[in-house]
């Protein structure tokens, strides 16, 4: 049976530091996806994802395991993306469109050159519209899709209700499309 993350953290707040690479193994790559969707740049958003974890792992102690490690990991690394982005000297525009590694992987293996443009292509898109969202329906489509949270988790990241996510994600994703729509020049 495998250590829930709370189970970990306990281990970890009892001294066993070593622990917290499983942790670190879990969460990693989600955290990665949703802040190179957030900030727009993978290098800025490894550099996120890596003070995320410093901080989760210098506030071990304060963490309580009758809550969820999950959401106190990404209600940190959201604040972190929030500060870096207000922070950033260069506009959200000029940012790299699309995640490199991403691409990577969708040009290499079983699938073609071609198929390989047409999903990078779709990719910057995506990311393009959704920079385009309020900041509120992004994050919570961001958490919901490239995070893999539930809506409960989504609420708690964000600091709004269970329904407050779920109708953040709905709008977001209703505009979504309708920007998709017009980004790829399907008519209406």
């Amino acid at each position: 049976m495998t250590a829930t993350d709370e189970d970990l953290m306990r281990q970890v707040q009892a001294g066993d530091l070593s622990v917290f690479e499983e942790l670190v193994r879990r969460y990693r790559q989600p955290l990665v996806r949703v802040t190179s969707s957030k900030l727009r740049d993978r290098a800025v958003a490894e550099d996120v994802v890596q003070e995320s974890l410093l901080a989760v792992f210098a506030a071990r102690h304060t963490f309580d395991p009758r809550y969820s490690f999950r959401t106190w990991l990404w209600t940190i690394t959201l604040r972190l993306c929030h500060k870096h982005w207000k922070r950033a000297a260069s506009p959200r525009a000029s940012a790299v469109v699309c995640d490199p590694a991403q691409t990577e992987t969708a040009t290499s293996g079983d699938i073609g050159a071609l198929d390989g443009l047409l999903l990078s292509e779709r990719s910057e898109l995506l990311q393009q519209a959704l920079a385009e969202l309020p900041e509120p329906q992004a994050d919570a489509l961001r958490l919901r899709f490239f995070g893999g949270l539930r809506y409960d988790e989504i609420a708690v990241a964000m600091q709004s209700s269970i329904s407050g996510a779920k109708q953040r994600v709905k709008h977001g994703l209703e505009r979504l499309a309708e920007r998709l729509k017009t980004l790829s020049g399907v008519e209406s």
